[in-house]
């Protein structure tokens, strides 16, 4: 699932700043290589399923997760019209099972969590799911990868679970650099983004 780019009129004042799901795009280009495995937790309409599988490269491979049949399929369409559908896995299931499906050297996570654009709000991502699959995430990271979480603390639920992701990434010690990205100043709760990159280890090549 994922609550993706912003609305127009929320851009007012701002046009020059880069939204929380852009900058997750920035950090993660800076990080996974071409030809590694990337993982897009909550795929929604593929917006960064395809900015995933563009990165990585016909070399590269790229798992995505969403519990609604109707997100893999945009998803799978898109993917195909760009050609990459060959180097891509599409899981109709929660992304807790990360842990199953993804190997243990991966560039890049994402999640954009909260609810699809466009189907039922109902259906939204969950505190406990979310932090059970970001350990997942963690584990599977090599040294060097980053994980971005996109959260949403203006629906229900959302201010929960954002807090829950932030106090997750700031436990990650020494062995992560965690860091929250959001606007300031606005009428309602508007995105944030919570990333964190595991520190590569000396001698590891990363």
């Amino acid at each position: 699932m994922m609550e993706t780019d912003r609305p127009v009129d929320e851009r007012s004042g701002a046009e020059d700043l880069p939204w929380p799901t852009e900058l997750a795009h920035d950090l993660v280009r800076r990080t996974l290589r071409p030809g590694e495995t990337a993982v897009d937790a909550t795929v929604g309409n593929g917006h960064d399923t395809e900015f995933l599988a563009r990165r990585v490269g016909p070399a590269g491979r790229v798992i995505g997760f969403d519990v609604q049949a109707r997100a893999i399929e945009a998803t799978r369409r898109r993917l195909e019209g760009l050609g990459a559908a060959p180097r891509t896995a599409l899981y109709e299931e929660s992304h807790v099972r990360l842990a199953e499906r993804a190997p243990d050297d991966v560039g890049a996570v994402m999640f954009n969590l909260g609810y699809l654009p466009g189907g039922d709000r109902q259906v939204t991502t969950e505190r406990t799911g979310t932090l059970a699959a970001l350990e997942a995430a963690w584990r599977k990271l090599r040294p060097g990868g980053v994980i971005t979480v996109v959260c949403y603390p203006g629906h229900e639920h959302g201010a929960g679970e954002a807090a829950a992701v932030e106090e997750w990434a700031g436990s990650r010690g020494a062995e992560g650099r965690a860091a929250r990205y959001g606007m300031l100043g606005a009428l309602s709760p508007t995105p944030v983004l919570v990333a964190v990159c595991k520190v590569a280890s000396r001698g590891s090549g990363s």
